[in-house]
């Protein structure tokens, strides 16, 4: 289907709905079931979601919460509340109690949609008294709301294709955010046919047949764009993960055509494949003709990822060896680059035309502009955020009067239009001898490293960096002795490519990993320094003067 200017996602639905209504939409398994939803049933359950929201005499363009784990419901309210003519805001499945409040009572949220959640009761005391609250079926419904079948039964299908003013406001995103409370970014619906419009034959070439996996938050800019919006423009099919356990299992039964994962979850694949078929050996039968292929081919099987021709990765840096790792298994995986403020597109590794330490070529319509002071990137594109909801101050923080976005990230530009990331302003750090410090860059040191499953490294007011590092299954396995040689090989290895006041002087092995569960880490899989910082900073001193050099917790 061509894409065009001026179109909503809505207008994309109904074609399909119209043109291909027996074909599937959306797969939700349970246990080695599916419940398969068509594009008909779908634009049905759609038009009768939207004819009860309707029916309450909600004020013009109100807001309209969502909080769950990705399922068909999650796409069928989303495409309801567009239909029904308010605004979405959807919201995070891993909130607290107080931040599930702090969200629905600053977007003045009317109603609210509950569905997949790991623990809806700890989150049930933010919900405001008196707001009315509709429970998804198959996952728990709370019986206090609203039902969702009883809705399908009760209310009749809206067959009108309502057609939404590009110009209105489509939807409130709340950024995950790595510190302080998350701000309400607004999106139109011009600035996403605009986005559509100028990555469409970077990211989709507006093929067909097209399969997506769905299972990093819904409520992010980044599987909101590459899976929902992706599907409905070229009239896929969506799978969905039922939970951790099943991940894999899943994962296979989709065999996605487009894949999206952050970075940490390439690092699993990678551990994961290691843990197997350690490098020695995997070396090895990758140097034998016959053996590479059945080898390449059995891996991309066992992963899922047999027949994927466009694999994505973004969100945080992806380290470039792990790249070259996976793409001597002929995966091939395109870093993209962006922020929900410019709806998480600035640039893409195109097909073919790859520049090494890049993330990049930037998109057709977007502008990238380097601050010749502080080496900041800014952005500016037809597809920029309206700004922060109810929050004008913060708005031109970010995004000043000639509509520049100051992203907060470090970077450089080449000739061929490539962007490069080479830190973050806020996360880089002065030592105590007065030089700044880019932790990111010195942590894609460590990503070879087999033994690291997750690393920190900080060191704000001490002469040199040190490395805080969750050990990996792998390296859990091996002796003490063992570990203890291997992170000093890798300081050996490290700290020479190193400026003097960026080399390593201690790695402090701890014993918890980083978890959505524990704070330490976004529902994006980031880590959140500030709070690790904050935990581990008064240790810093007394592990600084230890006399080893690899500290055990």
């Amino acid at each position: 289907m061509e894409v065009k200017r001026e179109k909503s996602i809505l207008e994309y639905f109904y074609h399909w709905e119209k043109h291909t209504p027996q074909n599937i939409f959306l797969k939700q398994p349970f246990g080695d079931d599916f419940l398969d939803i068509s594009w008909e049933k779908a634009g049905q359950q759609v038009r009768k979601i939207s004819t009860f929201i309707n029916s309450l005499g909600l004020p013009p363009k109100s807001n309209i919460a969502l909080i769950s784990k990705n399922c068909a419901e999650w796409i069928i309210t989303d495409l309801a509340i567009m239909h029904s003519g308010h605004i979405s805001v959807p919201m995070y499945p891993t909130l607290t109690a107080d931040q599930v409040n702090q969200i629905l009572v600053h977007s003045e949220a009317k109603l609210v949609f509950i569905g997949k959640l790991d623990d809806w009761q700890g989150m049930k005391k933010g919900i405001p008294e008196g707001l009315k609250c509709v429970s998804f079926p198959n996952y728990n419904p709370d019986f206090e709301h609203v039902q969702w079948d009883d809705i399908l039964d009760k209310y009749p299908a809206d067959q009108k294709d309502f057609l939404p003013d590009l110009n209105e406001l489509f939807t409130i995103i709340y950024t995950s955010g790595t510190t302080g409370n998350p701000k309400g970014v607004m999106v139109d619906f011009a600035a996403v046919s605009e986005c559509l419009y100028a990555t469409r034959n970077l990211v989709f070439a507006e093929s067909t047949g097209t399969r997506f996996f769905s299972y990093l938050p819904l409520c992010h800019i980044a599987e909101r764009n590459i899976v929902e919006s992706l599907c409905i423009v070229t009239g896929g099919v969506i799978y969905f993960a039922e939970n951790l356990d099943t991940f894999s299992k899943n994962l296979q039964n989709a065999n996605p055509t487009h894949f999206l994962a952050v970075p940490r979850i390439w690092t699993k694949f990678q551990l994961g494949i290691l843990s197997k078929l350690p490098q020695k050996r995997l070396n090895l039968l990758l140097r034998i003709p016959v053996i590479n292929s059945i080898i390449k081919k059995k891996i991309k099987k066992g992963l899922g990822l047999a027949e994927t021709w466009m694999c994505f990765t973004g969100a945080a840096p992806m380290p470039a060896s792990l790249i070259h790792w996976f793409r001597k298994l002929d995966i091939d995986i395109h870093e993209a680059y962006g922020m929900t403020e410019n709806l998480g597109a600035v640039c893409m590794m195109p097909l073919g035309h790859k520049v090494e330490g890049s993330v990049g070529k930037i998109y057709p319509g977007m502008e990238v502009k380097i601050d010749k002071d502080t080496g900041e990137i800014m952005t500016r594109s037809k597809w920029n955020m309206l700004g922060y909801y109810k929050e004008p101050k913060m708005t031109a923080e970010t995004m000043d009067a000639e509509g520049w976005i100051h992203t907060g990230d470090v970077g450089e530009v080449d000739s061929g239009n490539y962007l490069k990331i080479t830190g973050r302003v806020k996360e880089m750090y002065k030592t105590s001898k007065g030089e700044y410090v880019a932790p990111a860059q010195i942590e894609m040191g460590f990503a070879e490293n087999s033994f690291v499953e997750q690393i920190c490294v900080v060191g704000q007011s001490l002469p040199q960096p040190i490395a805080l590092v969750v050990v990996s299954e792998i390296g859990r396995k091996v002796s003490k002795d063992e570990l203890i040689e291997n992170f000093k090989d890798q300081l050996v290895k490290l700290n020479p490519t190193l400026k003097s006041y960026e080399k390593i002087k201690k790695i402090v092995i701890l014993k918890d990993l980083w978890t959505v569960e524990n704070n330490k880490m976004t529902p994006t899989m980031k880590i959140k320094r500030n709070i690790i910082e904050k935990e581990f900073e008064p240790m810093y001193e007394k592990w600084y003067e230890d006399a080893e050099t690899i500290i055990f917790e």
